[in-house]
């Protein structure tokens, strides 16, 4: 059964996107710790990150980096921190969260909403520092 991330890569499910390639794409969390909060995927559907070839892993580092650059000229934060947990969704991914205090960073924090409105407006902004 595909992922919902492999679902949102052939469209069936709507993303905030901020980045494609033929190989990644970068999105929205929907659920953010902070606002920027990216996801970066191959379109490979793939479970654990380690068990990516070679090339793809250091395919999505590179991507995720160009996204993470973009993020930080949006965003206002101290740094974009990069985060591999791999437990929600069975498909490899990278988060990239802009912070400016590691607490930012924690998982169990309670989870931003924002507006589709917002959140649209978040990735083209991104999108617009590529």
């Amino acid at each position: 059964m595909p992922s919902i991330f492999t679902k949102i890569i052939q469209n069936e499910i709507p993303a905030f996107k901020v980045a494609e390639t033929s190989e990644f794409l970068a999105f929205l969390d929907i659920r953010p710790l902070t606002k920027g909060h990216t996801l970066c995927i191959p379109k490979t559907e793939i479970d654990n990150i380690f068990d990516l070839d070679d090339e793809t892993f250091a395919g999505l580092h590179l991507f995720s980096k160009i996204v993470a650059n973009a993020i930080k000229k949006t965003i206002s934060c101290n740094r974009v921190g990069v985060c591999v947990m791999g437990l929600e969704v069975p498909h490899a991914h990278i988060h990239l969260i802009p912070f400016n205090d590691l607490n930012e960073m924690n998982f169990s924090n309670d989870k931003l909403q924002l507006s589709d409105e917002e959140m649209k407006l978040i990735a083209t902004e991104i999108a617009a520092n590529l």
